[in-house]
């Protein structure tokens, strides 16, 4: 039987570590899955990096991976993919909300011949409404610019050890992981799961953050608002030309240009659109400057493994 590896990006989650790590542990024992636990911690505050030192000493099946400093979840699930010697790699998230049972059942569909398993969500749990529409704005955009549907995407998937290296030998550093571990093909199913309620711990994701996180990953993986500008742009074009062309057919019949308020109103428009272009475009050229820096995704200050 092939090797799992479980990634666990964990940050802040000093209270899930014990429980996490002793709910998987049980189950693929149980299910006679051979098995290697990887904890990524991500630079948190509370004492998740000293829980997960305990666990790692209790179970030489679990490692754990300490970072310098906070670098991002997406950084932490690469991390977990650049360690993990399984014949096919999980994540999943800490905080229990998605069912460590469903492993299992990702797992037999590996062994069915699928080379990456998308956990789907069949219910996102409870959310506000803001957020469920915040949710499906950004996916929709992601959606439309991936041509991939990830209206129910999400982190908790299995991959193959050939989506893996692929994954892993790909360059950039802005990377958006339910997106990349998509678009690389392979042959893939999906598995259905309802989204489940943290078991302790407060959520780590502020408005601020999700938009922050959202705005990072559009522009990392597409060029859509690049497009708007672009359409922005045409579309002022033509009003240009034919307020130009109206304006020159009223000189001629003899009437006078009027309408000083709208020419300044016209001009803020114009001023504000242009602005807005600038800071897009600005944004997009602030994300190559960081990629021709060629700085780690990550850096691990502490290791810990007691096989």
């Amino acid at each position: 039987m092939g090797k799992l590896s479980v990634i666990i990006p964990s940050y802040n989650e000093e209270k899930m570590i014990y429980n996490i790590s002793n709910i998987i542990s049980s189950l693929l024992e149980t299910e006679k899955i051979p098995y290697e636990i990887i904890f990524i911690n991500d630079g948190s505050k509370d004492k998740t990096w000293e829980k997960i030192v305990d666990v790692c000493k209790e179970d030489p099946n679990i490692k754990g991976f300490n970072f310098s400093r906070n670098f991002g979840k997406e950084s932490a699930i690469f991390a977990g993919l650049t360690y993990a010697t399984g014949d096919c790699c999980a994540v999943i998230d800490c905080d229990l909300q998605h069912p460590p049972e469903v492993l299992v059942t990702m797992y037999r569909k590996w062994q069915e011949g699928y080379e990456v398993v998308e956990g789907v969500k069949a219910s996102r749990g409870k959310e506000s409404f803001l957020h469920k529409f915040a949710a499906k704005t950004f996916y929709s955009l992601i959606s439309s610019a991936t041509k991939i549907d990830m209206s129910n995407a999400s982190d908790f998937k299995l991959l193959d050890r050939k989506a893996v290296d692929i994954l892993r030998s790909m360059p950039e550093k802005h990377i958006f992981f339910r997106a990349l571990s998509s678009w690389v093909g392979f042959k893939t199913t999906s598995v259905e799961f309802h989204v489940q309620e943290r078991e302790a711990g407060d959520s780590k994701w502020s408005t601020l953050s999700l938009i922050k996180y959202a705005i990072t990953n559009i522009t990392s993986f597409s060029t859509a608002p690049m497009q708007i500008v672009t359409l922005t742009g045409v579309i002022f074009l033509v009003f240009s030309l034919i307020l130009g062309i109206q304006s020159l057919y009223k000189h001629f019949m003899g009437h006078a240009l009027e309408g000083f308020t709208t020419v300044i109103l016209l001009l803020l428009i114009i001023g504000s659109i242009i602005m807005l272009s600038l800071g897009i475009i600005g944004y997009y050229i602030s994300k190559i400057y960081e990629e021709t820096q060629n700085r780690p995704r990550f850096i691990v200050s502490e290791y810990e493994n007691h096989n």
